[in-house]
């Protein structure tokens, strides 16, 4: 084992401290000599970034190269923070102990808005420059992936590199430009440069934006004829022959998702209309059930967990789910492993498919129909029918299932009042259904209402809506807790508004907002995501000092001439289609699922055909 980082002393003191000493089971050992140092950073804690599937296949896919090194870093905890500054102990990747600015590229996956002066913590700490027109020329080249890459103006000053698309496709190419790079040398902006020229690689540095008097962009030009004005995605379209980790890292502590991933499909053909994921994430593509079993038998081997999720957008729209299920269960079963199926719909879900989850142990369902009304769901293409819920509740409880979690979503367009007293509704029908079935009882009903508030994203038919205000947002969560009432059977659960206000300024974000990160971190804002942290009022400081204000991007409609930030990136469904399908939203019109009928969105641009595989 190498050398620790932080003393014996540090280590003693501070709240997990296993989080930072690396040497679990699985982890990669290599001699750093000679080889590209690559840091994989996660920007939140250990037991969050060490869940992300995304990591894992990173991690799994570059030190399969002998002539690179991947090692991994996360954000420190705040006392840890505390003690790194006092003392000036710079960031460390866990594998080598080493710091981070020895390392040739420190490239981090931006999940989630509220992760973004988590990013600035990392790279303070890592003495590398946090805006990076300040960076050493031997500093390492700070890459962005993930999905809130598909709007990264609002993080544009902070990286060199914004990787759009899957790790897959031209990663290796990068480290080989690299390589050339560094044995005939030259400087920073000459590798950005040639950088930009790799297909799916973004750098922000080689453009230009300017703006209207009323803050709109006038014009987002590339500074150079060689630097391409949009950027394509990368999609890696056959998930049966490439990367997928046979061993995964098993941490000493228990993490956020604690068992084996087993990614069956990237993508959804469903097309709900407030899903970004649903759009970025295509084309549908499938890996082949013999990959996935004979996968599955080697992560179950080398890590020793008793769980293993098949995870998707969509599991159950997995067309060899049945066949896959049944060669599992014949392992996992007698091994007493169990198989978790999550994501879920409500519309395919059938009485053998609940046997073969409950084949080991018994657990509750999660199922999301989104709104409370069918005429809502239908305006966000949810395809999904209150009899068709009601008929895989009715499964669930004559297969013993006695506890039912509903995600629902308050503040889509043309929400009405009674579209929130309809999710009350819809979970009393749910009650009411259980206690008038025949069936045994071992205890009574507990349904949980999730309810989270809508945020338009980028690339999404709902891009150009307004978001509600935070007033509204408060208000719409007191009805739906009114009209629940003191019900013993039903629990609401809903996210704290001010988050979702932030979450909007950002989806939507330009490059004004870089100075309100900074800003925003200088006045103490790391570690957003976690309640006890997050300060709204020191960012809404933050952006009015600045000039701007959170309305402007969260409750402000577009019109669809607009130029949009995150024009620059092309995911390969066109505009012309998103905006049709907003028109479609405001006639409750709902479109096919894509396996039913094309609806020629563009992503077939990436397939052999005139149809997605």
């Amino acid at each position: 084992m190498n050398n620790l980082a932080l003393s014996d002393e540090i280590l003693l003191k501070i709240e997990k401290p296993v989080r930072y000493i690396g040497n679990e089971v699985n982890m990669v050992r290599k001699d750093p000599e000679g080889k590209i140092r690559f840091a994989m950073c996660f920007p939140d804690v250990y037991e969050i970034g060490m869940s992300h599937l995304g990591m894992k296949i990173i991690y799994d896919q570059m030190n399969r190269r002998y002539d690179v090194y991947c090692e991994r870093v996360f954000s420190p905890w705040v006392d840890l923070d505390k003690v790194m500054r006092e003392e000036n102990i710079p960031l460390f990747a866990l594998e080598s102990q080493d710091p981070v600015f020895m390392f040739d590229f420190l490239a981090v996956t931006i999940q989630y808005e509220m992760c973004y002066t988590n990013i600035l913590q990392i790279l303070d700490l890592s003495q590398i420059g946090i805006y990076a027109k300040d960076r050493r020329e031997d500093a390492p080249f700070v890459i962005g992936g993930g999905p809130c890459t598909y709007n990264p103006e609002p993080l544009a000053d902070f990286f060199d590199i914004f990787y759009i698309g899957e790790s897959e496709t031209v990663y290796y190419d990068l480290m080989d430009l690299y390589k050339e790079h560094k044995k005939n040398g030259g400087n920073r902006k000459e590798f950005l440069r040639k950088a930009s020229h790799i297909p799916g690689i973004y750098v922000p540095s080689l453009y230009e934006t300017t703006y209207n008097e009323d803050g709109t962009i006038a014009s987002f030009e590339p500074l150079y004829e060689d630097v391409p004005r949009t950027i394509l995605k990368q999609v890696q379209m056959d998930l049966t022959n490439t990367f997928y980790p046979e061993k995964q890292i098993v941490p000493y502590i228990k993490v956020t998702q604690d068992r084996c991933v087993l990614e069956i499909q990237r993508g959804c053909t469903r097309g709900c209309r407030f899903c970004q994921a649903g759009m970025i994430y295509r084309p549908f593509r499938q890996r082949s059930p013999e990959l996935l079993v004979e996968t599955a038998k080697k992560l179950i081997k080398a890590t020793g967990y008793d769980e293993i999720s098949l995870t998707s957008l969509s599991t159950s729209d997995f067309e060899h789910l049945d066949e896959l299920a049944d060669s599992l269960l014949t392992y996992c079963v007698p091994q007493h492993i169990d198989i978790s199926l999550p994501s879920l719909r409500v519309d395919n879900f059938t009485k053998d498919l609940l046997e073969k989850m409950q084949s080991v142990r018994k657990s509750g369902l999660t199922f999301a129909p989104e709104a409370g009304t069918q005429r809502l769901r239908d305006v966000i293409n949810k395809n999904v029918t209150e009899e068709e819920i009601m008929n895989t509740c009715r499964i669930a409880f004559e297969g013993g299932a006695c506890a039912v979690k509903l995600y629902f979503m308050i503040g889509l367009p043309t929400e009405t009042d009674e579209d929130i007293k309809g999710i009350a509704y819809t979970a009393q029908r749910i009650v009411d259904l259980f206690y008038s079935l025949p069936i045994k009882r071992a205890r009574g009903l507990f349904i949980t209402i999730s309810l989270s508030t809508f945020v338009p994203k980028p690339f999404t038919p709902f891009q150009w809506e307004p978001q509600i205000t935070l007033d509204e947002i408060d208000r719409r969560q007191k009805l739906l807790i009114e009209t629940v009432g003191r019900n013993k059977h039903i629990k609401v659960n809903y996210h704290d508004g001010k988050t979702s206000v932030l979450e909007g300024v950002f989806a939507r974000g330009d490059r004004r907002l870089g100075k309100v990160i900074y800003n925003a971190y200088k006045r103490g804002c790391p570690l957003d995501g976690w309640n006890e942290h997050f300060k709204f009022d020191e960012w809404m400081k933050a952006i009015e000092e600045e000039g701007l204000t959170a309305a402007e991007y969260c409750n402000r409609k577009r019109d669809f001439d607009e130029s949009l930030p995150w024009d620059v990136i092309n995911c390969g469904v066109s505009k012309k289609f998103l905006q049709h399908e907003c028109e479609k939203a405001y006639r409750a019109e709902t479109t096919p699922n894509c396996k039913e009928k094309c609806a020629g969105c563009g992503i077939t641009k990436y397939c052999k055909g005139d149809v997605c595989p």
